[in-house]
């Protein structure tokens, strides 16, 4: 596996914040940036015209990468992705037709499942906005992966006795995503919450358990569908030969966190080459500037998310290199962004895809 092909040869990185840009702020005219405010009821939300000019850049990448963004409803992508100011429920409701219109989004993080289970016809309905073209990432609801149970400001209550659970893996996350999202399905993604300190001590007991759920999620696959299985953990501790070899041992890969709760990119791609060959999957979540609980002060920043004010070269360089070694060996690629990574997830994947096509 030669080191090049997971971007080792990049500068180490810089802790230091980006000198801050918003050009593309600048370059939206301002008819796009008034737009028209679109009321909750708004049948359809229609793409903007601009996002055709992507159309040939996308075609220069890889076939094999999908692009997307962790949550679409966001009224500032005004003139970047719709054609107005709609309101963020009637984004939420009916923006994902318009946003898989975009070139370069091809794949969308459904985090909400996170918080709570979907059922087979919510995805169904999320199923239906889109092409045959068009995957799902979708990550398993918090009663199954977090060993807390924890309370409405997310304090740990007392310990989840479901942590991990076979049976509720597959009862409340891959049985409905199967049968709401059918072939649309691209990416089931276990983040592991940040694990007890009595978890951490006993990794062989952790990862027997993530072992039998893991066994069954790929039993309860189809025996020759595409569907990527991918741990996320949020505990460096955790980053390891073992983590790799309970993975590889039931057909699953790892996820990339990035984010300043685990380490820089380069740091975790030793995971992927442990589990060489197999598939990217990376969310890229927030940028390390803000310190591991930095959200709330990143969507201060960033907000209305329609410009890049935190913009972070090293990893996008580092993702980037990731990503063309990956693809160029023929795997498949799935990368989603966040507007705390950069302020704005759509120009990121942008600059990425420039990056990956230069």
């Amino acid at each position: 596996m030669q080191d090049d092909l997971f971007g080792n040869a990049v500068p180490p990185p810089s802790l230091q914040p980006q000198t801050a840009t918003a050009s593309h702020a600048n370059s939206v005219s301002a008819s796009a940036r008034k737009g028209s405010k679109r009321g909750e009821d708004a049948a359809e939300v229609r793409p903007a015209p601009a996002v055709e000019a992507w159309r040939e850049l996308a075609q220069r990448l890889p076939a094999q990468l999908r692009f997307g963004v962790s949550t679409w409803s966001y009224p500032g992508w005004d003139g970047l992705v719709w054609d107005g100011a709609y309101d963020p429920s009637a984004l939420s409701k009916n923006g994902l037709e318009a946003y898989h219109r975009h070139p370069l989004l091809r794949t969308v993080c459904v985090d909400r499942t996170f918080w709570r289970p979907l059922t087979a016809s919510q995805y169904a309905a999320y199923a239906a906005q889109v092409d045959d073209g068009f995957r799902f990432v979708v990550k398993c609801p918090a009663n199954v992966t977090d060993a807390q149970v924890r309370g409405a400001e997310g304090k740990a209550r007392e310990p989840n006795p479901d942590f991990l659970d076979p049976r509720l893996a597959i009862e409340h996350f891959v049985q409905p995503t199967l049968e709401g999202l059918g072939a649309k399905l691209g990416v089931l993604v276990f983040q592991l919450s940040p694990l007890p300190l009595g978890w951490l001590g006993r990794p062989t007991l952790l990862l027997d358990r993530l072992g039998r759920m893991l066994a069954a999620v790929r039993q309860a696959l189809p025996a020759h569908a595409p569907v990527i299985v991918a741990v996320e953990v949020r505990d460096p501790e955790l980053l390891g030969q073992a983590l790799a070899d309970t993975l590889k041992a039931h057909g699953a890969t790892f996820c990339l966190g990035l984010h300043a709760k685990m380490p820089p990119i380069e740091e975790q791609l030793p995971m992927l080459r442990a589990l060489w060959p197999g598939p990217l999957v990376c969310r890229w979540n927030l940028n390390r500037i803000f310190g591991a609980y930095g959200y709330a002060d990143a969507q201060k920043k960033h907000d209305p998310f329609n410009a890049i004010l935190s913009e972070d070269l090293h990893t996008r360089a580092v993702l980037a290199r990731t990503i063309r070694g990956i693809t160029g060996a023929g795997q498949p690629a799935y990368v989603t962004v966040s507007n705390d990574a950069e302020g704005c997830a759509p120009l990121s994947i942008q600059k990425l895809a420039e990056a990956i096509a230069a």
